[in-house]
């Protein structure tokens, strides 16, 4: 075995030493120094020192402008509890109605509630981010359609543009099979539970109180803005003053076909389906309950055939007179017979201008007319007209040829 050389081991750990003298004697100088939270960036480094580096930044929510509500929950507290016929009829009015939100509304959220002081959560901020995650059904100032309207306790319930959850049909639900195994009729894919809309809720502190349609709609003004007219306001602007005012004012007038009635008066609260004495089928709709005013009105096919008002004084109202045409869905105040009122035939000309009368002719629209033959009383032309040729004249007027039947006079 041999004995190693003192002086070679020495030279070994001179070696060894070398990089430890090169960084200055500092064992933890070839260790990265932790970055100062405390040192300002380099204002020389280059741009592109931080290439590999992505930053994201959330999008900003667009300044949109306050509502305060026309009208709150609270103020309607002292009213007594809605009924069903209040009910139906806000729901027939309220259901595909239009208006614009106000709103941002993520897309199958129903979330958004409206409290009884006209407040409105989640708040503005919150509504945004949602829909930047979950899409959006509408953003501010779209137009959007109320599909569904339930009316709970002391809430209702508004669906727009179809809901939150895709509505599915009743055959999409069964399934079919052979020995215990079983499978859909229809088939699945993704688009199948994808929502098309959203929801909202309208929250009272009591049971739901009773309430006009236009009060119904300042409620939900913090969420839908309904300034637009709606298609009720937009047809009966079509008709003529006096059917206009009828409906304004829930009356009804002989004539009126069932959707006159029913924006007048509203859905019938009983109805009574009968045959006259010739067999011919007649509906009665009746309105109102004793103590009060009871109006029947009955319809036949989709006419109004009578209004029969029994006041609760005793006295029974009865009008037959047709007063209103409908023909092909246009409404016209109906002609007024001989027996008819002056006061009655001067408000019809001022509702309705007469057209300047025309004689009768069988000339087609457009077709010139031919000056009227005038046949002269004394033998002598008219002034304006040429004179007639005599018969036998060769066309020459007041010559006369002499006629086959009159013999040839002799010369002379």
């Amino acid at each position: 075995m041999q004995r190693c050389n003192p002086f070679s081991l020495a030279f070994l750990a001179l070696i060894l030493a070398l990089p430890v003298l090169a960084l200055g004697q500092d064992p933890a100088a070839g260790q990265a120094k932790p970055a100062d939270p405390q040192a300002k960036p380099d204002s020389k480094a280059k741009p592109g020192d931080n290439s590999n580096v992505l930053i994201l930044k959330a999008p900003e929510m667009p300044a949109q402008p306050q509502f305060k509500p026309e009208l709150r929950a609270v103020d309607l507290e002292k009213r007594k509890q809605v009924n069903e016929a209040t009910r139906m009829h806000l729901i027939q009015l309220m259901d595909a109605e239009f208006g614009h939100v106000r709103k941002y509304i993520p897309l199958g959220d129903k979330a958004l509630v409206i409290d009884p002081q006209g407040r409105v959560t989640p708040n503005d901020p919150a509504l945004f981010q949602l829909t930047q995650s979950h899409g959006t059904a509408a953003k501010v100032g779209d137009k959007v359609q109320i599909t569904n309207v339930v009316f709970h306790e002391k809430s209702i319930y508004f669906e727009l543009n179809g809901g939150p959850k895709k509505k599915t049909k009743w055959y999409q639900h069964i399934s079919v099979g052979v020995g215990g195994g079983g499978g859909s009729v229809t088939p699945v894919n993704g688009e199948e539970d994808r929502a098309t809309g959203a929801a909202f809720t309208l929250q009272f502190a009591k049971p739901v109180p009773e309430m006009t349609l236009q009060e119904l709609k300042k409620l939900l003004s913090p969420v839908i803005d309904f300034s637009e007219k709606s298609a009720v306001e937009v047809y009966t602007e079509t008709l003529p003053p006096k059917i206009r005012d009828a409906i304004k004012n829930h009356e009804v007038l002989v004539g009126m076909n069932r959707d006159m009635v029913i924006m007048a008066k509203d859905r019938p609260e009983q109805k009574v389906r009968e045959k006259d004495d010739k067999g011919n089928e007649y509906e009665d709709w009746i309105y109102g309950k004793l103590p009060q005013d009871v109006v029947f009105v009955r319809l036949v096919g989709d006419e109004v055939t009578m209004v029969k008002i029994a006041k609760v004084a005793g006295q029974v109202i009865i009008k037959t007179e047709k007063e209103v045409d409908v023909k092909d869905g246009v409404a016209s105040l109906a002609a007024l017979k001989a027996g008819a009122s002056p006061e009655d035939a001067a408000r019809q000309q001022q509702e309705e201008p007469q057209q300047p009368a025309h004689k009768p002719t069988l000339r087609r629209e457009g077709e010139q007319t031919e000056p009227t033959l005038q046949l002269p009383t004394n033998g002598q032309p008219q002034p304006g007209h040429p004179a007639e040729p005599d018969w036998g004249s060769g066309g020459k007027p007041g010559e006369k040829q002499p006629s086959s039947q009159e013999p040839p006079k002799p010369p002379q």
